[in-house]
This record gives C-alpha cells, structure tokens and sequence, in this order.
C-alpha cells in the first residue's frame, strides 16, 4: 500500500480550515489507514488530512515507542489545556528540513468522533499532546511556525526554499 503525496507549503490545503466529518464510514476508515502510513513512513507522531491535501477533519496520532497505538479522530477539539507549558521541536512533511521549537500546553483533553463513530473524550500528556495540537492547527489551516514571530518565521520559510532549491 503507498499513500499519496504530501502537498508542498504554500499549497492552498495547508491553509484552509478542514470540513467536518459527518459520520465515520468505510472510506473514512481507509483515509485513516492511509494517514498512519503516511505518518509511519515520514517517520512521524502525528498526521492530519490537509498533509495529504485531504480537505476533511481527520487526524491521526501515535507517540507510542512501539507504534501500532495511533488514535484515529474526527472533527477533534480541544476542551480543556493545561497551563504548564511543553516545548518541543516541531517540523512537518509538508515544508521539510526545517524545525522550530514551539510552546504548547503540556496536556490537554480532546473531543472527537473515534473509529466506531462515536463521541470520545481523551487526555493527552507529553508528546501526546504537543503532536495533538499540531495536528488540531493543520485542520485549521495552522502551520507550526504560525506560532513564532513574523521574524523567525520568515527565516524558517526562506531557509525551507532554500533547502528545497524553490
């Protein structure tokens, strides 16, 4: 099985907010089975269907040290952040080469409709959850580097252009 490719930063799908999922089916399961791969083969903690140019709230994760753990979500929101920070350098296949350390909340609980269609809530600690987060903002049409200032940002593109000889 292959996956299709990353879309390439400043493609329009990274930056357009992801529609709702209305029920979980087939095609949605073998969209999910498809984002592990993808997210396995990177190899990654984490992957939403915007990466893929898939324009559907769908994510995937799996900080696990085993892997095989992913958690598959749904139209995912964040219902509750913790106040201790976490950092962590965060990167992503779309705008390869490059990584920023970025800030997030060190846990936080999710609500999001699992494989079986239905409503679950679950907490996220460490890089569980910093790879949530991430994965939240691409489904809003958030980058990581969203969250640095419009300098480092700016470096960060122009060293990822670079980079990739664009």
């Amino acid at each position: 099985m292959t996956h299709r490719p990353y879309v390439m930063w400043p493609h329009p799908a990274l930056r357009t907010p992801a529609a709702a999922v209305p029920e979980i089916t087939d095609e949605i399961r073998a969209i999910w089975e498809e984002m592990i791969l993808a997210m396995d083969t990177m190899p990654g903690v984490g992957l939403a269907a915007p990466q893929l140019g898939i324009g559907l709230a769908l994510a995937v994760v799996d900080a696990s040290d085993t892997r095989g753990q992913a958690v598959r979500m749904a139209n995912p929101t964040i219902l509750h952040s913790s106040i201790e920070p976490r950092e962590h350098e965060e990167g992503s296949p779309n705008l390869p080469g490059v990584w920023a350390k970025i800030s997030r909340p060190r846990a936080v609980t999710v609500r999001f409709l699992n494989d079986k269609g239905q409503w679950d809530r679950k907490d996220f600690v460490g890089l569980w959850a910093t790879s949530v987060q991430h994965q939240i903002d691409h489904l809003a049409g958030k980058m990581f580097f969203d969250h640095l200032t419009r300098m480092k940002r700016d470096m960060l593109i122009k060293k990822a252009r670079k980079l990739s000889g664009r």
